[in-house]
């Protein structure tokens, strides 16, 4: 190793070694029983199969797009993740998933592939370094530099100068995303469009629509379902909530009994009574949103009203459902530059839009990326 490399290690161990009781403490939480252990410890975490072609990706969003380029090679893939919702995306692709274990560890997990394929922004030096290093090609794909991240990525340019010395090719969305990506490094780089629009939604689900308008409030975080909540009127229409996160069923469900309570208004949580014709119904049950959107008439998106960077409009776009966000879509505007007609609010505006709901235009999907470049890409080192 180089001795940057070396002295990066040592810096990682240290923090390692410091954070090690508060990874022991929060792995007793339920929600991070099994990825932390398999992080940080690498408890049920060997490594790949050799000679594989080797995905990787962040969260269930990531993983959903990279499926359709993961079923070209199911027979030699191995998934990486890491997140839980990734962890639960990937295995409904694939037996063979791993968390990705922190940096320290993978000088040693790492074994030979054939291709290592990373999707956006998992710009994990070690992981480029030493699957190269082991002999695989290494493809980044759907790349992309936010204009959030822009200044922090040349604030650090001098790292990701080093990260992308162990990049063969990148794919990115856009021709700014090449020229920025180029600015920290990258070479090789070619604009291929977002691949999150190559595979457009399917409905699983036939959900019967209801008579009234359908109002879908969309991977909601803490704060957001009050703030719909106090902004739905019954008149509206029927309002659905479907939470980001299942740990927080339970509560939004108390929430949502408060709101309602000396109000005409009836509830019913999804997994006790599945359908929809309460006036709010409160969705506790994963993988179902496409099939609600297929019968939506406006999705309240969340993830934007609070500091959490919005969350992907492409698959309510797909359904002709109209979009209303909040400001704060820091981590998906490529997505939402891929879209016309859109409404992005301030948090005291929403009230206003739901009583304006049937002047409002539907949105339109206007740019596309292909898998076939990346396709060729990976077949060359095959």
């Amino acid at each position: 190793m180089s001795l940057f490399s070396i002295f990066y290690y040592l810096v990682l161990s240290f923090i390692y070694i410091l954070a090690t009781p508060y990874l022991i403490f929060k792995s007793r939480n339920s929600k991070y029983r099994q990825a932390i252990p398999a992080k940080f410890f690498l408890k049920g975490n060997p490594s790949f199969k050799e000679n594989g072609i080797w995905f990787h990706s962040c969260s269930m969003g990531e993983t959903k797009a990279i499926k359709p380029l993961i079923e070209n090679y199911l027979k030699d893939a191995n998934i990486s993740v890491i997140t839980n919702t990734g962890f639960e995306e990937a295995k409904n692709i694939s037996s063979n998933v791993r968390y990705l274990p922190f940096e320290i560890f993978l000088p040693f997990w790492i074994n030979k592939q054939k291709v290592l394929v990373v999707m956006e922004a998992e710009l994990w030096y070690f992981l480029f370094l030493f699957a190269k290093k082991k002999g695989a090609k290494t493809l980044l794909i759907n790349a992309r530099i936010s204009d959030k991240s822009y200044k922090s990525y040349k604030r650090f340019s001098f790292f990701y100068k080093k990260i992308f010395k162990n990049i063969d090719k990148v794919f990115a969305q856009s021709e700014v995303d090449k020229r920025r990506l180029e600015e920290l490094g990258a070479s090789n780089v070619e604009v291929i469009g977002n691949i999150k629009l190559a595979q457009l939604p399917k409905v699983n689900i036939r959900f019967e629509k209801p008579n009234s308008i359908l109002i879908t409030a969309a991977s909601t975080h803490e704060n957001e379902e009050k703030l719909i909540l106090d902004a739905y009127k019954k008149e509206q229409g029927k309002l659905v909530i479907v939470p980001r996160h299942p740990e927080r069923f339970d509560k939004v469900d108390l929430q949502i009994r408060e709101f309602i309570k000396d109000k005409d208004i009836s509830y019913n949580r999804y997994s006790i009574k599945e359908d929809f014709k309460s006036d709010i119904i409160l969705v506790d049950k994963m993988g179902i949103l496409n099939d609600i959107y297929a019968i939506s008439d406006v999705v309240i998106l969340g993830g934007a009203f609070e500091k959490i960077g919005g969350h992907n409009p492409i698959e309510p776009a797909f359904f002709n459902c109209k979009i209303i966000s909040g400001k704060n879509i820091f981590n998906q505007k490529s997505l939402f530059d891929c879209i016309k007609n859109y409404y992005l609010i301030e948090n005291d505006e929403l009230g206003d839009y739901l009583n304006n709901i049937e002047n409002l235009d539907k949105p339109i999907l206007t740019k596309a990326g292909s898998m076939e470049p990346i396709i060729k890409e990976i077949n060359r080192w095959l």
